[in-house]
């Protein structure tokens, strides 16, 4: 049986690559307030995996989700943006 489960895919920036196969990225999102319709911007940062440590500091990268890793570590990067 194949379950067809929509992973969650996200675009970022890289703000750390110092951990050895993870990175940092930060994830900003565009929201609206429902009241006052005023636009306003979330950031988020998540640890993703990177296998051969070829993503670094300021790249856009996609990242997508996955199963945990770790306690932290549950998306991987897929590409760069």
């Amino acid at each position: 049986m194949t379950s067809s489960v929509q992973k969650q895919q996200l675009t970022g920036i890289v703000v750390s690559d110092k951990m050895t196969k993870t990175v940092v990225v930060k994830v900003d999102i565009r929201k609206r307030h429902p009241k006052y319709r005023k636009a306003y911007t979330v950031s988020r940062k998540f640890k993703a995996h990177d296998e051969n440590g070829e993503y670094h500091t300021g790249d856009k990268v996609v990242i997508e989700s996955i199963r945990p890793m770790s306690k932290e570590k549950k998306f991987k990067v897929i590409s760069k943006a």
